[in-house]
């Protein structure tokens, strides 16, 4: 279902609807009484002052005292209440977002994490600005009617004055407000993805130096910030440019209303008590003026959060709802399967087998894997694949987390304890943990601190070295002892004696009762699998042992013994 910008802020006004009109009412009144100040000051001046009654100026004191009281107590209750909704609706647009973007179903968008990050966080906030900018604007707005209205009473044409300016000074308002949202929604745009690049490559920053690619990295980041940069000062240019013109109309609407009252004042056509309303007038006048020549750009901002929160909201399901059925066995099937460099393999791989895979070309590796991990979208791969002889498309999908565990090469640790990273929010068992870490030559992890599984992780591991991350999280996998098991280089972080130990774990714990898939140029892995699957150019080019091959095919020998 598709979600626009315009739906998200009309459904976050309509369920805060209760809080938004109590706040506007008393923030309205508020304003009502700053906007009376003058008027009773002026009765003071004309009636107590100068009228020389006591009467009269004991109760233009009493109203004042009165008014005060009315504005402080309605100015407070308002805020609260919109701010009390504003936070919890920004608590609201938090959770929709991120739990879219957690969905066992995925999201199918181009948008990064980091993007989804920034979303579900800065965009959640401002697009639930809304709540407080509606009640300013229509405090705004009683604030220059009740001017009006007392200038009309005072003298006519003062009022008319109002009358004839605000509306065109509100027209330049409402002619600034699409370029300006325009510029905005760009603006965001380019800075999350500058914001999500580089968070991207802090978190790889270990492997870009590895490879020596500091200056490819800074290159793309540099373009990225800069083109945000350009996105920002544009946005900014226009938004100070109007800020100007009618910060300028505004200061020159209420000078005209004091001029045009002294002039007044000085041929008798108002009292010396009425010039000290409309002066107070005049000057009140700028404040709402002043707020809404900055609604456009504030508005701007909010809407373009609110059409990136939609962008999210209405993005399709990449794994939409399959058929009810559930694997039976643990054989995989690929038939005619195609996926990026893949082009239509044929593959089985028997229930219970440790099967290896051996790309020539990293990127048919890459599709495999993404293939195998039974998160495709439909229309992102040809072919058919199956589990337990039934098709990825008719399998329950609970049924396809359950029965089949897809590590990624790329993973990542949480914060928490070492105990419940490898539950991953299972049933913490103490001797299934211990076998887990066994089986990925992760014991000292646990043997090496005080705290053992209660040893505190850093966000993404941090407190931890690239193999014990690696190591971690392969015993994450096999704590989960699904039926099919992939896995992604998982030893590319480790030296030679821990990966005999890895591939030995491996066969101890998966072998015979489970199907692993281990997609590997290792030679250690490649040995101790049943079966080494050759792919080449996008096409499975050779299937045999790891010994056979090296008899038999020049080029594995060459690739994997290098």
């Amino acid at each position: 279902m598709s979600t626009t910008g315009r739906q998200i802020i009309r459904r976050t006004l309509v369920r805060n609807r209760l809080s938004v009109t109590a706040g506007t009412a008393l923030i309205c009144l508020h304003q009502v009484c700053e906007t009376a100040i003058p008027l009773v000051l002026g009765i003071l001046i004309d009636r107590g002052v100068a009228g020389k009654s006591a009467v009269a100026l004991l109760v233009s004191v009493v109203a004042l005292g009165g008014l005060f009281v009315v504005l402080t107590v309605a100015f407070q209750a308002g805020m609260r209440l919109l701010n009390v909704a504003l936070q919890q609706e920004g608590h609201t647009l938090r959770m929709e977002v991120a739990g879219r973007a957690l969905a066992p179903a995925g999201l199918k968008t181009d948008l990064s994490g980091g993007e989804l990050l920034t979303i579900s966080s800065s965009d959640a906030e401002y697009a639930s600005w809304f709540l407080d900018l509606f009640p300013r604007m229509a405090a705004a707005a009683t604030a220059v009617i009740a001017t009006a209205v007392a200038l009309l009473v005072i003298n006519l044409s003062l009022g008319l004055i109002v009358l004839i300016s605000v509306p065109v000074f509100l027209a330049l308002l409402r002619a600034a407000t699409p370029l300006i949202t325009r510029r905005a929604v760009a603006q965001q745009s380019r800075v999350a993805k500058a914001t999500s690049m580089a968070g991207d490559l802090i978190a790889g920053l270990r492997s870009i130096k590895g490879i020596g690619a500091e200056a490819a990295a800074s290159r793309r980041y540099a373009q990225a910030s800069a083109s945000a940069l350009d996105a920002t000062l544009s946005t900014v240019t226009s938004t100070s440019l109007q800020r100007g013109v009618t910060t300028a109309i505004s200061a020159l609407i209420a000078a005209t209303i004091a001029i045009c009252a002294g002039w007044y004042a000085l041929t008798g056509r108002v009292t010396t008590g009425d010039l000290i309303a409309v002066a107070g007038l005049a000057q009140f006048l700028i404040e709402p003026l002043t707020l809404l020549s900055a609604t456009p750009a504030t508005v701007a901002k909010a809407r373009g959060s609110a059409e990136r929160i939609a962008q999210v909201l209405s993005a399709p399901a990449s794994m939409p709802d399959r058929g009810g059925l559930i694997p039976d066995g643990g054989d995989v099937r690929l038939h005619d399967t195609g996926h990026r460099s893949l082009r239509s393999i044929d593959l089985d791989i028997p229930a219970g087998s440790l099967v290896a895979v051996f790309a020539h070309d990293r990127a048919d590796g890459d599709a495999l894997a993404a293939v195998l991990s039974g998160q495709l979208p439909a229309d992102d791969q040809t072919g058919r694949v199956s589990l337990g002889g039934v098709r990825l498309t008719e399998i329950d999908r609970d049924a396809i987390r359950t029965h089949l565990i897809a590590e990624p090469h790329v993973t990542d640790l949480f914060a928490g304890t070492l105990a419940a990273n490898v539950a991953a929010g299972a049933d913490c068992d103490p001797e299934r943990i211990s076998r887990a870490l066994a089986a990925a030559a992760a014991e000292e992890l646990v043997a090496d601190h005080a705290h053992g599984l209660d040893q505190q992780l850093h966000d993404r591991g941090r407190n931890l070295s690239g193999g014990q991350r690696q190591r971690l999280a392969l015993a994450r996998a096999l704590y989960t002892r699904a039926p099919v098991l992939v896995l992604h280089d998982p030893t590319t972080a480790v030296d030679a004696v821990t990966e005999q130990a890895i591939a030995s774990g491996l066969v101890t714990e998966r072998h015979v009762d489970h199907t692993t898939v281990v997609i590997t140029s290792s030679p250690t892995l490649l040995a101790v699998a049943d079966t080494v699957v050759v792919l080449r150019h996008g096409r499975v080019e050779q299937v045999g042992t790891h010994a056979d091959l090296l008899t038999d095919s020049r080029d594995y020998a060459e690739a994997v013994l290098r």
